[in-house]
């Protein structure tokens, strides 16, 4: 073994597409980064996950010169549809506030972040291993293990930590209040071998539960259904997955889902999470090792991504004038935002899912909500407006 060490300004712990995005705008701000994250380029690649682009995550990757495949690859969606009571509802968010949503999936984002900051010589240190932060209070550095057993060091004047849901920066930040949502259930997702059902997404409150109607590419197909926290996959086969969902679309119109193989198949916990503040010393928390959303408003690549952005306009200003101080101003300007997403996420999830033991009254409230949100224009604007996103913070 060898041992070895790197200077650099910003450590960032966490290669994902929020790392990815900080690395790259400190880059165009003429600031070094190192990245290190413990998965292989491939593992990312390959990890499926939400892929709703709010319009200012697409600007985002297009005015920062990442790339503009999302523009020419993506989906553009001027809007989704509310199905309740047997019947869809479009929510049209051009014509409600001139916006729209890019079906465009995370892993491709990952992928044209990853090839930006190769293009232009980016430090990235994918597949390593034991990574710990050390002294982030006043002189940070960063250890990890590579993929041949040598140790490295990064010494650095900030550290990042962009590392998920599951971070090993988050519990470094001593006296934080850490804030929990939880939720009686969980998601079904499959991938499916099958055209797209409908043009755009369709969320649907059923007396069966919650489902929505997704889309990946022209032949894979994402859905997903309420289910209980400890549902069993292999208990459901094609047939019973394809039963279930069809029954939550039916209604009187006829509608019915494009079928075809299930090639995946996952549960996804529900949690709502908040810690603040996200920063301590010289150590920063962005995206998921922060603050994680219920998947039903497509908040959180998009709060990653908001991060990131605010992070580095403040990085650059305190470097610029010599003031780590000014730091402080990243954990008000980021949580405005992810509280405002923590809300809207929230709102969403109990308007369409349906609890388990709940009294009649409730399911009819429900109903109400829905009617009321698709027969106003006020109404449909707030959804319209949280859905595609909120003016930069």
């Amino acid at each position: 073994m060898t041992e070895r060490d790197t200077r650099t300004q910003v450590a960032v712990v966490g290669g994902g597409p929020a790392g990815l995005m900080l690395s790259h705008l400190l880059h165009v701000a003429g600031i070094d980064s190192v990245v290190v994250d413990n998965r292989t380029v491939d593992e990312i690649e390959h990890t499926h996950r939400a892929g709703i682009l709010e319009h200012d995550s697409v600007r985002l990757l297009t005015e920062s010169g990442v790339s503009d495949r999302v523009l020419a690859d993506g989906h553009e969606h001027q809007g989704i549809s509310l199905r309740f009571a047997g019947r869809s509802h479009r929510i049209d968010f051009q014509d409600l506030v001139g916006a729209s949503v890019w079906l465009y999936p995370q892993t491709a984002v990952f992928a044209d972040l990853h090839r930006a900051r190769t293009r232009d010589g980016g430090d990235l240190r994918f597949g390593i291993r034991e990574t710990e932060v050390h002294d982030w209070l006043d002189r940070p550095r960063v250890t990890v293990v590579d993929e041949h057993g040598d140790t490295m060091t990064v010494r650095a004047d900030l550290v990042v930590g962009a590392d998920g849901s599951r971070s090993v920066c988050r519990g470094l930040v001593t006296g934080a209040e850490r804030l929990f949502g939880e939720y009686p259930f969980a998601w079904f997702g499959v991938l499916v071998e099958a055209p797209p059902s409908a043009p755009e997404l369709i969320y649907a409150r059923s007396e069966r539960g919650f489902a929505l109607i997704s889309q990946r590419t022209d032949a894979i197909q994402r859905m997903y259904f309420q289910c209980d926290p400890e549902e069993d996959v292999d208990a459901w086969s094609d047939d019973r997955i394809w039963e279930e969902l069809q029954g939550r679309l039916a209604g009187s119109d006829g509608l019915r889902l494009l079928e075809g193989p299930v090639v995946e198949r996952t549960v996804l916990p529900f949690r709502s999470f908040v810690q603040t503040p996200m920063r301590q010393g010289r150590l920063l928390l962005a995206g998921d090792a922060a603050h994680t959303v219920p998947p039903t408003g497509a908040k959180g690549l998009n709060l990653a991504l908001a991060d990131v952005r605010v992070l580095a306009e403040v990085i650059e200003r305190a470097f610029a004038r010599g003031n780590l101080d000014l730091l402080d101003e990243y954990t008000e300007r980021a949580l405005a935002r992810v509280w405002r997403a923590q809300h809207f996420s929230s709102w969403m999830t109990g308007m369409l899912h349906r609890v388990e033991g709940a009294a009649a009254f409730d399911a009819r409230r429900q109903l109400a909500e829905l009617e009321l949100l698709t027969s106003s224009r006020a109404g449909s604007t707030y959804l319209a407006e949280g859905y595609t996103g909120w003016p930069g913070t």
